[in-house]
């Protein structure tokens, strides 16, 4: 597994695609959040699927996802990794930074969205920072 964050507008997806010689954002391997694509409950036989705005599907799924339900997704995607040469490509916007929300929602959001990419960044294999364009590889 490859997690990929950064500030929002920061050139994450671009730097993916450089990365991975992905010519196409909309093909069937890429799903985005931010188009309105909902995470895939099944995931292709593709050899790379990339997920892309992990925040805003945690968002979605509201007061249900909590660590448990994060470290389920996490569990379900390298087990499909490991069913083959496969790898899944975790796209998510840094949202801890800056002022701290007043609204409770909000600051439940951002700090469950903040313990999932902390779990994320402990079982994935590579850990990319990205920032302007320019990538930091943390592991």
């Amino acid at each position: 597994m490859h997690f990929v964050t950064g500030g929002a507008f920061n050139g994450k997806a671009e730097w993916v695609r450089t990365f991975y010689r992905l010519h196409d954002q909309n093909s069937s391997r890429w799903y985005s959040a931010y188009r309105g694509d909902a995470l895939p409950k099944d995931l292709p036989g593709s050899r790379l699927v990339v997920l892309e705005g992990i925040e805003q599907w945690i968002l979605q799924t509201g007061e249900a996802f909590n660590r448990n339900a994060g470290k389920e997704w996490l569990a379900a995607w390298l087990a499909w990794e490991k069913s083959g040469e496969r790898k899944i490509v975790l796209i998510g916007t840094d949202i801890s930074k800056g002022i701290v929300p007043m609204e409770r929602e909000v600051r439940e959001w951002r700090d469950v969205t903040g313990r999932f990419y902390q779990d994320a960044a402990k079982c994935c294999n590579r850990f990319d920072w990205i920032w302007y364009g320019v990538a930091k590889r943390l592991k």
